[in-house]
């Protein structure tokens, strides 16, 4: 397990590459932030939501994806700052948060027309077990119903633009930068939608699912995204994105922050719409070594905000600590609904933690302190830094 020389990323995190400095990819990527000109990709935004502007006034000029986080609410305010008239869309949460209620309905008040969309309970469940115990994410439901129900209320009420924030790749807009319709093909799903090799195909039969309650989480197909003409573009390549600017903003406006900082992050504007978000957080964490604490530390190394001294103490704080709680709610009551006991959680965590990350004993067993917190064998802090 190495680490970055810049930040506090592992090569352990899927996608990452170094250089022969020994620097990751997302800390080049955003050294190249200096020579970009972002004016001129501001001006090229507005060239690409003139040209699919409603004409007629007679549509919603775009669909703006919405959990009610930070980011979103940035999307809403950066869309109506631009001149234009958003439909946003909400793909419910998996289990909605106090605190996720009250800032979707701060977006609701900023003065837009508002579609929520909540899949069948009983059903949305079974998938979070199944999720958790085939593939070791109990949010691959929401991963894939957040790419799934906005399109496909873009394909019901013909609306061609999808505004997305941050593009993970930070490398290109989206389809709709180009002049041409290109529209979120299947092959679009399959790379940004997090299916993590599990097919709906593969649910049909599963405790009693049937295809029909797969329906939220059933990409349209090539004809109707065609017909449409369905496509996207990321915000992140367009304008400065930066997590704690888009809070600070969104604060202005009404957002409402956690009361503290978050289990198992290091700030308290982040991941607050979901109970479930600690345990996939902490999957993370077991399978590839870091968590979200690593992840907003290294987002505000590159941004100078943070020493990587400083950030390898914060990660150490917060980083992979089991979730007895999240957002102030108990692990065993976020468990119950999915019919798994704490004892049943526990060893589904065994059977997904990558054992040459953490310490064993001689029997291969995981060495667990009181409170049920792994060791890791290496942490940014003992690599030599030049």
């Amino acid at each position: 397990m190495r680490y970055c020389k810049r930040c506090v990323m592992p090569d352990t995190k899927p996608d990452i590459h170094f250089d022969e400095q020994g620097v990751c990819n997302a800390c080049r990527s955003f050294e190249k932030r200096k020579d970009t000109d972002w004016s001129a990709r501001e001006e090229q935004l507005k060239e690409i939501l003139n040209r699919y502007k409603s004409k007629n006034g007679k549509k919603w000029d775009c669909i703006v994806p919405v959990s009610g986080g930070k980011d979103s609410t940035y999307q809403v305010l950066t869309m109506l700052r631009l001149g234009m008239t958003p439909l946003c869309v909400t793909a419910t949460t998996c289990d909605l948060s106090t605190i996720g209620r009250k800032n979707i309905e701060n977006i609701k008040n900023l003065g837009v027309d508002y579609i929520e969309f909540s899949p069948n309970k009983i059903v949305r469940r079974k998938l979070n077990r199944i999720g958790l115990m085939e593939v070791g994410d109990i949010s691959w439901p929401e991963h894939i119903g957040i790419f799934t129900i906005p399109i496909r209320v873009a394909v019901q009420y013909d609306i061609p633009l999808i505004i997305w924030g941050e593009n993970s790749q930070n490398e290109y807009g989206g389809p709709a930068s180009a002049s041409e319709n290109n529209y979120l093909n299947r092959r679009w799903l399959e790379e940004f939608g997090g299916l993590l090799g599990l097919r709906l195909s593969d649910l049909v039969g599963v405790e009693g699912i049937d295809e029909k309650h797969l329906i939220p989480y059933t990409y349209p197909t090539d004809d109707e995204l065609k017909g449409v003409g369905a496509t996207g573009l990321f915000l992140g390549y367009y304008l400065p994105w930066d997590g704690y600017t888009n809070a600070l903003t969104s604060q202005a406006h009404g957002f409402t922050t956690f009361h503290r900082v978050v289990e198992g992050s290091c700030v308290n504007y982040e991941n607050l719409d979901n109970y479930q978000t600690g345990i996939h957080d902490y999957f993370k964490f077991l399978k590839f070594g870091f968590g979200r604490a690593s992840d907003i530390a290294s987002l505000h190394i590159r941004r100078g905000r943070l020493s990587r001294q400083d950030a390898c103490t914060i990660v150490r704080m917060h980083d992979g600590k089991i979730p007895w709680t999240y957002l102030d709610k108990p692990l065993k009551d976020i468990l119950e609904p999915l019919d798994i006991t704490i004892d049943g959680f526990i060893r589904i965590c065994d059977r997904f933690t990558n054992r040459k990350l953490f310490k064993i004993d001689a029997e291969s067993h995981l060495i667990k302190d009181a409170h049920g917190n792994l060791t890791k064998l290496k942490y940014a802090e003992d690599e030599q830094v030049d």
